[in-house]
């Protein structure tokens, strides 16, 4: 989740360079630029549209450089494609631009439909189709993509006093406070970097997997927003996915999602620990990781970019940071803190 100021390209003009392009296209693609509606958004610069094309819908993503680069969105689709996950097609693209034209996977994300309301078998099969898909993504070749190695782990991890601690709560962290944070955060990327490496998503959850249209042959789920892809530890993507920070799950539900996984990636021999106690390890310390980042993210998604809405997971995401710090005797300074800042009364254990 990559968080940027606003684009200096003014937008209007940014789509009237887009339909030019669209205009420019072979006819045989059948395209009404004139129906083009606004599909979705994210945190960065991209925007994405819908348009017709004859009987189907197309995508149309608006990535505009030098904020955005579309190269590795264009190398990731060709791996993850290799490997069997359903993702967008590529019909045209104009790297220089950052405009690409590219297959619909369908109207509802994971999450949309978690929203709506669905019956638990019809989740339960949609996540278990979800970790399916997990699987064939890990086979991916991840040769020649950034590696998510210790240093950079780290310094994901400065988000958190960053913006969360400093701005978002006013707050100056201790001497002794800043260096427990810092074991912490050394502690985290060390564990996570000793792990095998494989592709790695980085936002393996349910706003980006699609529930694939019913009339189309496509395998579910369809996965989005994979360009920032990275070779890097093996327990991250479940952890993104069963402490999804846009959903709540609890944690019967975790272990049941993540036991499937382990059991279907041992299958397919990927380098999982033999032990699931081990891996249980292994993804609650990426998944602590991940959501310390995740708070310092959406609170400069507020505090920077004016994006209030974020916040309205920082419940969630702190839920989460509990349930695994609490579990482990090296995040008792992080527990600590978290009550300083929530201004929660530490809980008075009587020893004999």
């Amino acid at each position: 989740m990559n968080s940027k100021t606003a684009a200096a390209t003014p937008a209007s003009h940014r789509l009237q360079k887009l339909t030019q392009w669209l205009d420019s296209l072979p006819p045989d693609l059948a395209l009404a630029p004139n129906t083009m509606v606004p599909a979705s958004s994210d945190a960065s610069f991209r925007r994405y549209f819908r348009l017709q094309a004859g009987k189907q819908s197309l995508i149309v993503m608006d990535a505009p450089p030098p904020q955005e680069n579309c190269a590795p969105f264009v190398d990731v689709t060709m791996r993850l494609t290799e490997a069997g996950v359903t993702v967008p097609k590529i019909l045209a693209c104009d790297l220089g631009n950052g405009f690409m034209l590219l297959s619909d996977l369908g109207h509802h994300t994971y999450y949309d439909r978690i929203q709506a309301g669905l019956e638990d078998t019809e989740l339960q099969t949609l996540y278990r189709e979800a970790l399916g898909t997990l699987v064939k993504l890990q086979h991916g070749k991840h040769d020649g993509l950034l590696t998510f190695d210790a240093p950079r782990l780290v310094t994901e991890l400065q988000l958190f006093p960053e913006w969360f601690i400093k701005t978002h709560h006013n707050t100056d962290l201790t001497k002794t406070e800043s260096e427990h944070l810092d074991r912490i955060f050394v502690l985290l990327a060390q564990a996570m970097a000793s792990e095998p490496r494989v592709l790695v998503h980085r936002d393996f959850h349910s706003p980006n997997l699609m529930v694939c249209d019913p009339e189309t042959d496509l395998v579910n789920p369809g996965v989005l927003d994979y360009q920032d892809a990275v070779a890097g530890p093996i327990s991250y993507d479940i952890a993104s996915l069963v402490f999804d920070a846009r959903t709540t799950w609890d944690e019967p539900q975790q272990l049941d999602w993540a036991i499937r996984y382990w059991e279907k990636a041992k299958a397919a021999r990927l380098p999982v620990p033999t032990d699931f106690a081990v891996f249980h390890q292994q993804y609650e310390w990426a998944s602590l990781q991940r959501n310390l980042r995740i708070l310092g993210v959406f609170a400069r998604l507020n505090h920077r970019d004016n994006k209030a809405h974020y916040l309205a997971h920082v419940p969630r995401v702190l839920q989460y940071v509990r349930q695994v710090a609490a579990r482990y005797q090296p995040f008792v300074p992080l527990m600590r803190l978290l009550d300083r800042l929530q201004g929660i009364e530490p809980e008075v254990k009587l020893t004999f």
